[in-house]
């Protein structure tokens, strides 16, 4: 798979730590590794196979192309390995326009990348990112209310709960950041 093009288009966004980039079909591998560990995948579904993960991949390059914004692929600086990913995008859950009309955050880290502060500098950096390239927003995401650490994250991005919800059978808690929602520490 050739995609050297598309490795140059596209927004790359760095902190001290970490490189935000799109994602490209070279990932797949990359990709599917972070998806096949149950622990990092458990509160998002579960485990994902090769083909999701193209897929996937496929889904983030259309966003992208026809919203400007979505899921960035995150990358250690000093060891170039794939951290997770993290981002805002249009995912139409159905959940209701209170939910579905808003930018979506959504983080995702590999289990070897957790408990670093990874998710937050990530998610800091995009939504930095998005407000710059777009205006500031409400911006929503979606958490199972047993993910303790993405309950975390959310708060410590300005997000507050403002609705539970059920999400493909499961309890899920929506949360809201209002437009230049001040960011904790």
């Amino acid at each position: 798979m050739n995609d050297s093009a598309s490795a140059s288009r596209g927004p790359i966004v760095e902190t001290p730590r970490l490189r935000l980039r799109l994602h490209r079909l070279t990932d797949v591998d990359a990709r599917s590794a972070l998806t096949a560990d149950p622990i990092a995948m458990q509160f998002v579904g579960g485990p994902q196979d090769r083909m999701e993960n193209f897929n996937r991949i496929l889904r983030y390059a259309g966003h992208w192309a026809l919203l400007h914004h979505g899921l960035f692929l995150i990358e250690e600086r000093a060891s170039g390995q794939v951290a997770g990913e993290a981002g805002l995008g249009r995912f139409h859950r159905g959940l209701g326009p209170d939910f579905d009309d808003d930018p979506e955050a959504g983080w995702l880290l590999a289990a070897q990348a957790a408990g670093q502060g990874y998710a937050t500098e990530a998610m800091r950096a995009a939504i930095a990112w998005h407000e710059q390239t777009f205006g500031p927003t409400r911006m929503v995401c979606i958490i199972d209310p047993n993910n303790l650490a993405s309950l975390r994250v959310a708060g410590k991005l300005g997000f507050v709960p403002f609705r539970d919800a059920m999400f493909k059978g499961h309890d899920v808690i929506l949360h809201e950041r209002p437009p230049a929602s001040p960011q904790r520490e």
